[in-house]
């Protein structure tokens, strides 16, 4: 597999160092996760060909060497597009005008039609800018970028100015390119729930560092990363849509051979992705009867964090994959928790997510 080679050292006049030595895979949406001021977006301003004041920095991006130290390919040569968080679409043209002007610097012609289907924007294409929502923007905004056909999609905080409603429907837009195009995506983000949906690959970044690195399927079970830190850690898992229970609006998934249930009759697909944030989810040593939580799976505990002082994070192992637990320390001293104790897992919540490819 191609990878995109970076390598940069920098430290900017406020005292910030930027140090990076990395490799991104050419395929799937790999995501830069971290806090704000973190350097995800320099990271992608480089990349990108925006900061020239940046001369200690190697970037590779299919065998063709886009910087090195001091020699820069400009930015408009750079087979890429970006999409920056505020959508900075030409406020006097039609999104129709946006879509066609980014077509004529486009390296081979592309389907304007097919795109537009693709980011649910056909009914708005003879309208301005600013008669537009901001979901409408973000999706215009990105369908701008995809329009200059490019190798290397860059997207910088898109769905930050959306709300819930809209941001879900961007990203669902998204996922249909991850599907329909075989082209590599760069994603910055700090919101955890995003990059749950639709990255493949996470690079975790803290204090100008890449401080982990890896599929996030497999990230996001571990115990001893940055994502288990958080109060919102969570475990993925991949799930097969197995049936549907109309008469109570809930869909029957399998996972490693079990059951799930989720809200909502509407789930289509086969392949998909949960989320179990760790904090829904409680053991205990014998499977409880009468009780309103309709998810209970037997587990085995496989290993034990100590969070804080008041609570801890345990590692659940189903069959081929994990789930993650958040509970108290008191609790763990009252079962007397032990690595291979055989549990029962109950899942209070968890969230349906995109496709799981």
């Amino acid at each position: 597999m191609n990878q995109l080679l970076l390598t940069i050292e920098h430290r900017d006049p406020s005292g910030f160092y930027l140090s990076v030595n990395t490799q991104i895979p050419q395929s799937g949406v790999t995501a830069l996760f971290g806090p704000s001021g973190s350097g995800k977006t320099t990271i992608l301003d480089c990349i990108a060909g925006l900061r020239p004041d940046i001369t200690d920095a190697t970037i590779v991006f299919d065998n063709e060497t886009w910087q090195e130290g001091t020699q820069h390919t400009a930015p408009w040569q750079r087979s890429l597009g970006y999409v920056f968080q505020d959508a900075r679409l030409f406020p006097h043209m039609t999104v129709a005008q946006n879509l066609a002007f980014a077509a004529k610097h486009a390296p081979a012609p592309i389907d304007g039609d097919e795109i537009a289907g693709w980011m649910n924007i056909q009914t708005i294409l003879d309208r301005l800018p600013e008669t537009l929502s901001a979901g409408q923007q973000a999706r215009v905004a990105i369908a701008r970028a995809l329009m200059r056909n490019p190798q290397l999609l860059l997207l910088d905080e898109p769905l930050a100015n959306l709300d819930k409603r809209a941001a879900a429907q961007c990203l669902a837009c998204l996922a249909r390119i991850h599907q329909e195009r075989d082209l590599p995506i760069i994603y910055v983000s700090h919101q955890i729930e995003e990059v749950s949906t639709i990255a493949d690959q996470i690079l975790l970044i803290d204090n100008g560092k890449v401080v982990e690195q890896g599929p996030l399927l497999e990230l996001a079970s571990e115990l001893d990363t940055q994502l288990a830190e958080d109060e919102s850690a969570a475990s993925l898992l991949s799930v097969e849509v197995f049936g549907i229970d109309s008469d109570f609006g809930l869909t029957e998934l399998r996972v490693d051979g079990q059951s799930l249930w989720v809200a909502g009759d509407e789930h289509h697909g086969s392949t998909r992705r949960l989320r179990v944030p760790a904090r829904d989810v409680s053991v205990c040593r014998e499977r409880p009867t009468d009780t309103s939580i309709q998810n209970i799976l037997p587990v085995t505990l496989v290993e034990i964090r100590r969070l804080s002082k008041a609570h801890c994070l345990l590692r659940l192992q189903l069959s081929e994959q994990c789930l993650l637990a958040r509970i108290t320390r008191r609790s763990e001293e009252d079962l007397k928790l032990r690595t291979g104790d055989q549990l029962f897992a109950q899942i209070k919540s968890t969230a349906l997510l995109g496709d799981a490819g």
